[in-house]
């Protein structure tokens, strides 16, 4: 019996205990002592090839593909075999650092770095090659605080925006299906998602609202005679159409994260009030991607989900008012028509109808924005600007 790096030896390795033990009574050590010298070091060698070392085989990893990253960077060229060479070393990379404790080990062997200068180079390193880096960042990044403050601090926010927009500019030429920008959407959310630090960082770049904006496919144009900021429904369902569906359910989830997270404010759900207005007026009424019996996408329910999410929470729901009249026609019509499917349509329908339910419940009892300056004016119109005098005892006459 020799092990000859049989791929199979674990059930070689299996077949030999069942054939040593019932299951019900323990192995007798005299069997132990029959086995041949051969027998005992193929098991040996089977019991230690098969305990992985993640760290090292991270190394390993790491390694091939930066000797095949070194050849495309100095010849400019890459072929197939060695594309794929490279997508399934990330990928068996991407299953190892799904695990929080190999994620930051990973980090430590300075993987960021190498996965974010991949998604800057975006000549010499092929699409797959750098949407495959994009995807690693996802899921170390995600639920992980220690891997996004990491990030934070290298400035990965500001570096994966800026190659959203350059990716943008070229969007009809090269990333015509919106899969890379997708992904670059998909790892800024894990790096900020739930990390309340994150968060507050990329609200406040300059570009956050247009990140989001382009994500979801939004057409602003701005007016030189009125400083304010206008949104055409044509244009933006013209937008919409041409802005790819992957795209927009990243951006979308994002954006929900974003606005209704346990430390969002009233103040960042209204720096992306256009946006909102936008779903609440444009995209909730797209109806190109329903099934031919007229349940919804997936796309109108997330919006849906938001809506709702954002009149529950109370944060700030004046630009949801403001289509007040529009949503509760539609949802209406919807609801009507959504009660009358029979079968499988009924049970796809369910998400989409308990939302419209509960949405225009909510239209119908929220009340708009209380500004904090109108509880200053009513509190002194209750309380007056001096102390108050105590009722007057009434003498009856």
């Amino acid at each position: 019996m020799s092990a000859n790096n049989n791929p199979f030896a674990w059930l070689g390795l299996l077949k030999w205990s069942l054939s040593y033990t019932d299951g019900t009574q323990p192995t007798n050590p005299d069997d132990m002592q029959q086995l041949s010298a051969e027998d005992k070091a193929f098991l040996e060698s089977v019991m230690k090839e098969g305990i992985i070392d993640e760290n090292e085989r991270m190394k390993e990893i790491l390694k091939e593909v930066t000797e095949k990253l070194e050849l495309w960077m100095t010849t400019t060229t890459y072929n197939v075999e060695d594309e794929e060479l490279v997508e399934d070393l990330l990928q068996e990379l991407r299953d190892i650092v799904e695990q929080i404790d190999y994620a930051r080990a990973f980090a430590a062997m300075k993987g960021l770095s190498f996965l974010l200068g991949c998604v800057c180079e975006r000549v010499r390193i092929p699409r797959t090659t750098r949407m495959m880096c994009l995807g690693i960042l996802a899921t170390m990044s995600q639920h992980n605080p220690p891997i996004q403050k990491e990030l934070l601090e290298m400035g990965a926010i500001k570096t994966l925006s800026d190659i959203y927009f350059q990716e943008h500019e070229e969007r009809n030429v090269i990333d015509i299906n919106g899969q890379i920008r997708a992904k670059i959407i998909q790892a800024i959310s894990a790096c900020v998602r739930s990390h309340e630090l994150a968060e507050n960082v990329f609200c406040q770049l300059e570009q956050a609202v247009q990140l989001i904006e382009y994500g979801l496919g939004t057409t602003t144009t701005t007016t030189t005679t009125t400083t304010t900021t206008t949104t055409t429904a044509a244009a933006a369902a013209a937008a919409a159409t041409t802005t790819p569906e992957v795209l927009q359910k990243r951006t979308l989830f994002f954006l929900n994260a974003l606005v209704t997270s346990d430390t969002s404010t009233r103040e960042r759900v209204r720096l992306f009030n256009n946006c909102i207005c936008w779903i609440a007026s444009t995209m909730i009424q797209q109806n190109e991607n329903e099934n031919e019996n007229g349940v919804a996408s997936e796309l109108r329910e997330m919006a849906l989900a938001l809506l709702r999410q954002i009149l529950e929470q109370k944060k700030s729901v004046n630009g949801i008012l403001q289509h007040k009249d529009t949503l509760a026609a539609m949802g209406v019509q919807r609801v009507t028509f959504l009660r009358t499917l029979t079968g499988e349509d009924a049970e796809f329908a369910t998400v989409e109808l308990e939302n419209w339910e509960a949405l225009l419940l909510l239209l119908a009892r929220t009340e708009p924005d209380i500004e904090e300056e109108e509880d200053n004016n009513n509190t002194t119109l209750l309380l007056g600007n001096g102390p108050i005098d105590p009722p007057q005892e009434v003498i009856p006459q």
